[in-house]
């Protein structure tokens, strides 16, 4: 006689409900991420709006007590007087050349040390990259003297030669210091078989890598056209000629040219945010590069 083996089940439970709690938490936690961001955003938006406000009230309409947020009138016409004072087209050429020289020089020099000390195999080479990273611990004012000396007695002063020559040298050790991340994350295995096909180290950085890191180069394009375009500390030593001034020492004069009186300041901060509209462009087009060349540099394999 046989028995049939006792066969237990396993007790099946129910899923719990979810806490009532729950769902309100979250959307507490959401609203309060929110009104962080908001908060943190206003210190950027609020006087970005001031300058659009001021820019467009008349001139008597600027020192209103309270001051209003919203004009009376619309003053559109400031967008056009304004520039005229400082000759904003010329100075925006000014601005234009030398940062897009900047730009291409200094980007491109940054990339070709950068796959050099990444890629290429040769004595000293982590020496070097210790010299450019140590370089940035110092303060660019340590070298204005002796660079105006230099650029003095070869030349060079009054031109834009001071401005654009030094990008073209590799000029900016964060840069290379970001191309050489970039070059690091990217596998051996792609030289090998660039190798293979018969390419050199020249082919292969032009045809193989610059594809491959352009949210790299574009991250620097990014940097370096704003710190081209902002500066003001440079032009202001070596450019004495007013037809040679980029924008943003156009734009001190627009103030300082006004010494002994109260300047306009509705034109002026109408000119303003003519003068700021390129870098804005130029980042909001290629943010999602330059966030991918960022994030980049936390997953590189050290070689």
């Amino acid at each position: 006689m046989t028995t049939s083996p006792d066969v237990t089940r396993a007790p099946t439970t129910a899923p719990k409900p979810a806490a009532p709690g729950k769902p309100r938490g979250r959307a507490v936690r959401t609203a309060s991420w929110y009104a962080t961001a908001l908060l943190i955003s206003s210190v950027m938006i609020v006087p970005l709006l001031w300058m659009l406000t001021v820019a467009l009230k008349g001139p008597s309409a600027v020192f209103e007590v309270p001051p209003r947020l919203l004009p009376h009138e619309f003053h559109f016409k400031n967008f056009i007087d304004g520039p005229k004072v400082i000759h904003f087209p010329r100075l925006l050429l000014n601005s234009v050349v030398i940062t897009g020289l900047s730009v291409i020089g200094g980007v491109m020099t940054s990339m070709m040390a950068g796959y050099a000390l990444a890629r290429l195999r040769f004595p000293g080479r982590k020496v070097w990259f210790y010299v450019f990273v140590g370089s940035m611990l110092l303060p660019p004012v340590v070298g204005i003297i002796p660079l105006f000396q230099l650029f003095k007695d070869i030349g060079w002063y009054d031109t834009w030669l001071p401005l654009i020559v030094p990008a073209f040298l590799g000029g900016n050790p964060l840069f290379i210091f970001l191309a050489r991340q970039y070059f690091l994350s990217i596998p051996h295995s792609i030289d090998e078989a660039a190798k293979v096909d018969g390419a050199g180290h020249v082919r292969i950085f032009f045809s193989v890598m610059l594809p491959i890191t352009k949210p790299a180069w574009i991250t620097m394009s990014i940097l370096a056209f704003q710190m081209s375009w902002n500066d003001y500390l440079n032009p202001l030593i070596y450019l004495y000629s007013s037809q040679k001034w980029p924008l943003s020492v156009g734009m001190a004069s627009f103030v300082t040219q006004f010494a002994g009186q109260t300047p306009d300041w509705n034109l002026y901060m109408a000119t303003n945010l003519l003068y700021m509209l390129p870098p804005l462009a130029v980042f909001f087009v290629a943010q999602r590069y330059f966030i991918q060349g960022l994030s980049a540099l936390g997953t590189v394999n050290q070689r």
